[in-house]
């Protein structure tokens, strides 16, 4: 169980370091324009966020 958490959170970083890595100059105007939104908007991302991976996590178990 503690191996695929790890694995997870490995795998998570890793997609996470794509996009500055390849394009930072595109990633920091994005990082600026998330500085922008209000906290409604940011808070309706992350649930839009897990909602998805939610949805994968069933469509894949199943």
């Amino acid at each position: 169980m503690l191996d695929t958490f790890l694995m997870a959170i490995a795998l998570m970083l890793v997609l996470e370091g794509i996009f500055p890595f390849i394009l930072p100059g595109a990633w920091r105007e994005t990082f600026h324009k998330l500085l922008q939104m209000e906290d409604g908007q940011i808070r309706f991302m992350g649930l839009t966020a897990m909602l998805i991976g939610l949805l994968i996590l069933f469509l894949v178990n199943n």
